[in-house]
């Protein structure tokens, strides 16, 4: 059980994001901790082999879970709002191409808190000519940002960066269990072919894959920038150094438990400004 300190600083924490903005009508109303959200996005937000293999678990789901272990955000929200309730319609390989589809379900549903991690299957392809144009990931992610946000004009939104793909291959390529299982089951070959390899085209390819990521982050900086309701959380998943123990041992692609729950505090931490 929460301390009543821990509480109330959740509390506060949640109240600066979802407080309407002064001035606005609502302003003069108590600040409410959401009474429903949603997660979109793929097999990460799906919990894809964090508890079974290749099967979906999302009770740990980083975002919408409730495995007491992981700490999602929907189980941190809780506890400032006991009867708040948590909707995962993410879909293990989808692209952003299928964001416009999930938002259309989290209006329906609707919620007034949205997290959104999508766009490593857009990179995580057969080969590098396979990947989503970053034109294009924009249009997508524009439009599904569109009827959110007319959808759900009260709504937040946080939008998780991209976790950065060549970090699979640094932490990874030296260990024959996960180059195995990236042979095996052709995980992200545009960046994962030949791992060992040294070959000059073999590492600006990597190079390639890793800054369309980048270009894809951008754009979800950008856009989200553009709304008022909407929160980036800055390039931390991006960034962050995470290891091959994260890594679920049937893929190393997915996170396993210990990976969601990194990533539930990366990006609490990032939605709250904890």
């Amino acid at each position: 059980m929460p301390t009543p300190r821990r509480t109330l600083t959740l509390l506060a924490a949640v109240t600066l994001v979802f407080a309407p903005a002064v001035g606005s009508p609502a302003a003069a109303d108590a600040a409410q901790v959401p009474d429903a959200m949603a997660s979109l996005g793929d097999s990460i937000t799906r919990g894809f082999n964090a508890c079974g293999f290749f099967v979906d678990c999302t009770s740990r789901s980083w975002s919408t879970g409730s495995y007491a272990t992981v700490n999602s955000h929907y189980l941190r929200l809780r506890e400032a709002n006991p009867s708040a309730v948590a909707h995962n319609d993410a879909r293990s390989g989808a692209k952003v191409a299928d964001l416009p589809g999930q938002a259309d379900r989290a209006v329906s549903q609707g919620v007034d808190h949205v997290t959104i991690l999508i766009g490593a299957n857009d990179a995580c392809t057969s080969s590098e000519a396979g990947m989503t144009t970053v034109a294009d990931f924009e249009s997508r992610f524009r439009t599904a940002m569109g009827r959110l946000t007319t959808g759900l004009p009260e709504a937040s939104v946080f939008v998780s960066s991209i976790p950065d793909v060549k970090r699979l291959w640094e932490v990874g390529r030296n260990s024959s269990s996960a180059r195995a299982a990236w042979s095996a089951f052709s995980i992200c070959q545009s960046m994962l072919a030949d791992p060992r390899s040294t070959d000059p085209a073999d590492a600006e390819r990597r190079d390639r894959v890793r800054q369309r990521v980048s270009d894809y982050n951008a754009v979800l900086a950008r856009v989200c920038a553009e709304q008022a309701r909407c929160r980036y959380d800055g390039g931390a998943v991006f960034s962050h150094p995470f290891a091959l123990s994260h890594l679920s041992t049937w893929d190393y692609f997915h996170p396993n438990t210990s990976g969601q729950r990194l990533l539930a505090e990366i990006t609490y931490t990032a939605a709250f400004d904890l």
